[in-house]
C-alpha cells in the first residue's frame, strides 16, 4: 500500500503556511477554487481502488489455491495480509471521516 498518500494528507497544512499573512486561504494552502478538496478526494479514491486491487489479488490466489494451480502458501498468506491491512486502512479512514461529518453536522449556528 502506497502510504506517502498519508504524508501528503497530513503535510498539507504545514507551519510556513500557517505563519503566512496571506489570510485564510494562506492556511489551508489553497484558495476558495475548491483544489484542495478535489486533490485530497482524489487521494481517497485512489486508495479506494487500490483497496479492491488488493482483494481482488488476495481472491485469485485463494482460487488458485483452492483449485490447486498454485501451491505456495507464501504468496496466499502475502496477498490476504495485503488486502486484510488496505481494507482495515479504509474502514479507518471511512470512520474518522463519518465521525467528523457528524461532528459538523451537531454544530449549532
Amino acid at each position: 500500500m502506497d502510504v506517502s498518500l498519508i504524508r501528503q494528507l497530513t503535510g498539507a497544512v504545514d507551519l510556513h503556511k500557517m505563519t503566512n499573512t496571506k489570510g485564510v486561504e494562506s492556511l489551508y494552502g489553497e484558495a476558495a477554487d475548491g483544489t484542495m478538496f478535489g486533490s485530497i478526494l482524489n487521494s481517497a479514491i485512489d486508495n479506494i481502488k487500490t483497496t479492491n486491487s488488493y482483494l481482488s489479488d488476495a481472491e485469485n490466489e485463494e482460487m488458485l489455491f483452492a483449485l490447486g494451480e498454485s501451491d505456495s502458501t507464501h504468496d496466499l498468506m502475502i496477498a490476504l495480509n495485503k488486502a486484510q491491512t488496505a481494507l482495515s486502512y479504509t474502514v479507518a479512514i471511512r470512520d474518522k471521516v463519518l465521525e467528523a461529518y457528524k461532528e459538523l453536522m451537531q454544530i449549532q449556528i
